[in-house]
C-alpha cells in the first residue's frame, strides 16, 4: 500500500514528536477542531475506559468478550511496550504500518496550523481507521486524566472508571478528590457511567449526579464474588453464576473483570453478549506485562506495576501466589513517580533488589533510586546496575532453585526485557 509522504511509520512517530511544543497538552479544543475537519463522526457504540490502574486489563476483557460474540472490535490502548502498531487493533489484529501512515497523513491534511500532541494524533488515527473498517464497537483507553484527555471528544456509550488513585499529580490533582473530577470526566448524562473503585471519591459521585448520568458502582449495583475456582458477577438486572476466573493473575482482576461486564450489561440492548462469550472471554484476555511469567527455572515475572496502588495490587498477587524460594526484583522507575509509595507497598515481599534505569529520558537514577528504596528495604541486599538487563542478568545469576524473579516499575523497564528476549530468540 503506497502512502502520500512516502514517510515509513517510523519516521511518521519520529516527526510527531517533534510537532508539537510539549508532549502532553491537557484540553480539548485543538482535537475537536481536527475531528471536525475531518468529520469523524462514529456511528458505531464507543466504551471509554478510565482509572489510575487497570485500564488495559478491563479494556482487553471487552475486547475478548465482544469479540467472541461475534463483533468487529476496535481497540485504542496506550502506550505501547514494543511496537507502536500494538495500540490500534481492529478484529483482536494490529493495524499495519501502511494503515497507521495513511491515518497520520490525513489528520496532517486537515489540521492546517492546529498543533497537536503524539497521542491526539494518535487518538483520531485510531478513530479514522475504526471508521474506515466499519466496527461494530470501539473500545478507547484514556490516556492520562479523563475530562480533558483526547479519547473525550467522543462521546461513549458507556463510561468505566476502574480506580482512582494519587498518579500524574502535576497533572491531575494531588487529592484523590481532584483525581477523581477528572477521571469522571468521561461520563455522559443518561449514559451508563461504571465506578469499580469499592471507595469512590466524592468529587465522581457528585459529578455523575449532576450530569445525571447512569452511575453503578461497584459493590451497591454489581459486584464480583469469588466461589474457589469461579466467581459469580451479580448485577442490576442480570446474573452470571460459576464464571472461570479470569486468565490474568490477581484477586484485583476479578474486579476489572467485573467493571466490563457492568459496562456490558448496561448496553446490553445495543451490544448483546451470550454467557457462553463472556466465558471464552474472560479465560482468552491477556496483556502483556500484567504478571506476566516469561521464563521459568526460575520464574521471571514481568509487571508494568509504577504507581503505589498498582504496587500494592502486585504485592497481594505475589502473597497469593507464594514460592519455596525467595522472590528477587528488578526495579526500574521514572523520576517523576512515587518511588516510596511502590517500595512502601512492596515492603516485605521482596528478598533481594537490583535497581536500574531504564531507556527513557524521564528515568530516575538507579543510584538515587537504591537511595529511596533503602528505607524500605529492611535488610534486603540493594545492587545497583547500569541498565534492566544487566540487572536481570545479575539476578539470574544469583537465584537458586525455587526462587522467583520480579522485573517491574515502568513500561520502559518491562519493554526492554521483552526487547531483549524478542532479539535473543
Amino acid at each position: 500500500m503506497v502512502t502520500r509522504s512516502g514517510l515509513s511509520l517510523a519516521d511518521w512517530l519520529a516527526r510527531l514528536e517533534r510537532l508539537h511544543p510539549s508532549t502532553i497538552e491537557l484540553g480539548l479544543d485543538r482535537v475537536c477542531r481536527v475531528r471536525d475537519a475531518m468529520g469523524l463522526a462514529p456511528a458505531f457504540p464507543l466504551i471509554l475506559v478510565g482509572g489510575t490502574n487497570g485500564k488495559g486489563s478491563t479494556c482487553a476483557y471487552l475486547e475478548a468478550i465482544l469479540g467472541a460474540a461475534g463483533y468487529k472490535t476496535g481497540l485504542y490502548t496506550s502506550p505501547h511496550l514494543l511496537r507502536y502498531n500494538e495500540r490500534v487493533r481492529i478484529a483482536g489484529q494490529e493495524s499495519p504500518d501502511a494503515e497507521l501512515v495513511q491515518a497520520f497523513e490525513r489528520i496532517d491534511a486537515a489540521r492546517g496550523d492546529t498543533s497537536l500532541t503524539y497521542f491526539e494524533f494518535g487518538t483520531l488515527g485510531a478513530m479514522a481507521q475504526f471508521i474506515d473498517a466499519s466496527v461494530d464497537v470501539a473500545i478507547l483507553e484514556v490516556g492520562l486524566g479523563g475530562r480533558l484527555d483526547a479519547v473525550n471528544v467522543f462521546d461513549a456509550e458507556a463510561a468505566i472508571v476502574t480506580s482512582v488513585d494519587l498518579d500524574h499529580m502535576e497533572y491531575l490533582g494531588d487529592t484523590r478528590e481532584q483525581i477523581g473530577f477528572e477521571k469522571a470526566g468521561i461520563y455522559r448524562a443518561g449514559r451508563p457511567a461504571i465506578c469499580a473503585d469499592p471507595a469512590p471519591p466524592a468529587s465522581l459521585l457528585e459529578h455523575a449526579r449532576q450530569i445525571g448520568a447512569d452511575l453503578r458502582c461497584v459493590e451497591r449495583d454489581f459486584s464480583a464474588q469469588r466461589e474457589g475456582d469461579q466467581w459469580t458477577y451479580r448485577g442490576q438486572a442480570v446474573s452470571w453464576p460459576a464464571l472461570p476466573l479470569p486468565a490474568m493473575a490477581g484477586t484485583f482482576q476479578l474486579r476489572n473483570a467485573a467493571a466490563a461486564l457492568a459496562a456490558l450489561e448496561a448496553v446490553r440492548a445495543r451490544l448483546p453478549v451470550s454467557e457462553a462469550a463472556i466465558r471464552q472471554g474472560l479465560a482468552q484476555a491477556r496483556v502483556a506485562g500484567r504478571f506476566q511469567r516469561i521464563a521459568r527455572a526460575p520464574d521471571v515475572i514481568l509487571d508494568v506495576a509504577h504507581n503505589p496502588e498498582a504496587a500494592r495490587a502486585l504485592a497481594a498477587t505475589l502473597r497469593e501466589q507464594p514460592v519455596a524460594g525467595r522472590t528477587l526484583a528488578v526495579v526500574g522507575m521514572l523520576a517523576d513517580k512515587d518511588t516510596a509509595g511502590v517500595f512502601a507497598a512492596l515492603q516485605g515481599e521482596i528478598d533481594a533488589w537490583w535497581t536500574c534505569r531504564p531507556d527513557s529520558p524521564r528515568a530516575q537514577d538507579a543510584a538515587a533510586l537504591a537511595a529511596t528504596l533503602r528505607v524500605h528495604a529492611g535488610s534486603a541486599p540493594i545492587s545497583v546496575q547500569p541498565d534492566v538487563n544487566t540487572a536481570l542478568a545479575e539476578a539470574q545469576s544469583a537465584a537458586r532453585e525455587g526462587d522467583r524473579i520480579l522485573v517491574f516499575g515502568s513500561f520502559h523497564t518491562v519493554a526492554a526485557v521483552l526487547d531483549h528476549a524478542a532479539i535473543q530468540q
